[in-house]
C-alpha cells in the first residue's frame, strides 16, 4: 500500500499542491461574505469533498443559510432553498406529475431537489412524510415520481440547518435520517471583534459580490484525488476502536461511559471517519492520514451517532463529553 502512494512521487505532492490553492481561493471568497466561522467554512468544504451531507445545529442569525448560499454561489452549482413548514407536502421537494390536455398523458414537473446544492432551511419543522422523502435523495442520489425514478446530478449534498429543540414548533429528526448526515456541525455566538465586523459592514450595507472560483469539474477531481490518501491499517485500527469504544465502553476501560450511552455509533461511522480523514489529511498537504485527522474531524462525526441515557441527561453529560473521554481513553497508534 506505501508502494503505491510513493509512486507518486513528486506528481502526488504536485497535484495535492495545486488542488490546495484552489480550496484556499474558495476559502477566501466564502470568507469575504461570512465573518470568522473557519469551523463551519471547513466543515462544508470536506463534506462537499466526501461526498457527505451537512447538518447544521444553531440559533437563528448566526450565518447558517448564508454560508451554505455562500458556498453555492462560490462554486458555480446548482442550488435549491426549501424552507421546511409543518404544511410541506412531499411533492414540495420532489415534484409530481401533472396532467398535460393537449397530449392527453401525464408530465413530471421536478421539484427542488434537482439540483446540486439542497438548502432544508429548518428541517426539523416539518412533518414524517417530508422526511421520508428526503431520505431516498439522501441515502440513494435518486428520486421517484411515480412509476420513473431519476438519478440526481453529482455533486449533490443536502445541507440542512435545525433549530435547537428548545424552540417552539421543532421535532426531533428521526435517528436513521440524522445518521445519513456526515456532519453535524454546532454553530456558536461570533467573538467581540467579529460581532463588530459583521455589524459594520450590516450598517454600511456594502454588498458583496462572491465569484465562481472552482468548478464542479474541479471538485471532481480533488475526491478523485482524496480517494487516493493512504490510510494505513493501523489507522483504520483506531477507527474502529473509536466507534468499538462508544458500543463497549468497558472493554476499553471506560466502564463509567456504560450507561451513559445507551447506543452507539453505527457502521457509517467508521466508514465516515476514513472518508473524512483522506479529505482532512489532503486539506493540510498530506498524501497520508495520522491520528490526529481522527481526533480533527471525529466530534462532528460522532456527535449525532451517540444516543444518550436518561442517567446521561439527568447528569448533564453530554455526547461531547462521552467523545472527549473515548479520544482520551483509546490507545493512539
Amino acid at each position: 500500500m506505501v508502494r503505491k502512494i510513493d509512486c507518486y512521487g513528486d506528481s502526488m505532492e504536485e497535484i495535492i499542491r495545486e488542488h490546495l490553492k484552489k480550496i484556499e481561493t474558495l476559502r477566501e471568497e466564502i470568507s469575504k461574505k461570512i465573518v470568522g466561522q473557519k469551523v463551519l467554512i471547513q466543515r462544508l468544504i470536506e463534506a462537499l469533498l466526501a461526498n457527505g451531507h451537512v447538518l447544521l445545529e444553531g440559533l437563528p442569525g448566526l450565518a447558517k443559510t448564508t454560508a451554505i448560499k455562500t458556498l453555492s454561489q462560490a462554486t458555480n452549482m446548482g442550488f435549491s432553498r426549501i424552507q421546511f413548514t409543518p404544511d410541506l407536502l412531499p411533492a414540495d421537494l420532489v415534484g409530481t406529475q401533472i396532467y398535460d390536455m393537449k397530449e392527453s398523458d401525464f408530465k413530471i414537473k421536478k421539484g427542488p431537489l434537482f439540483s446540486n446544492l439542497i438548502l432544508a432551511d429548518e428541517i426539523n419543522r416539518a412533518p414524517a412524510k417530508v422526511q421520508s422523502a428526503l431520505l431516498q435523495a439522501m441515502e440513494e442520489r435518486q428520486i421517484t415520481i411515480g412509476e420513473s425514478t431519476f438519478n440526481l446530478d453529482s455533486p449533490f449534498l443536502v445541507l440542512a440547518t435545525q433549530n435547537p429543540l428548545e424552540q417552539e414548533g421543532t421535532y426531533p429528526l428521526p435517528e436513521a435520517q440524522v445518521d445519513r448526515f456526515l456532519f453535524k456541525v454546532k454553530i456558536g455566538y461570533p467573538t467581540r471583534e467579529e460581532e463588530a465586523l459583521i455589524m459594520k459592514n450590516r450598517v454600511f450595507d456594502t454588498p458583496v459580490k462572491i465569484n465562481p472560483v472552482v468548478t464542479k469539474e474541479d471538485i471532481l477531481k480533488i475526491r478523485e484525488t482524496c480517494s487516493q490518501v493512504h490510510v494505513d491499517e493501523k489507522i483504520r485500527k483506531y477507527i474502529v476502536d473509536i466507534v468499538f469504544a462508544t458500543r463497549e465502553p468497558q472493554s476499553y476501560s471506560l466502564s463509567n461511559l456504560k450507561n451513559y450511552i445507551s447506543c452507539g455509533a453505527s457502521p457509517r461511522s467508521s466508514i465516515y471517519l476514513e472518508q473524512v480523514s483522506k479529505v482532512h489529511a489532503l486539506l493540510q498537504g498530506r498524501s497520508f492520514v495520522i491520528p490526529q485527522d481522527i481526533k480533527d474531524i471525529g466530534e462532528d462525526i460522532l456527535r449525532h451517532r451517540i444516543l444518550l441515557s436518561y442517567e446521561a441527561q439527568a447528569d448533564g453529560v453530554t455526547s461531547e463529553d462521552c467523545i472527549c473521554q473515548i479520544f482520551d481513553g483509546v490507545d493512539v497508534p
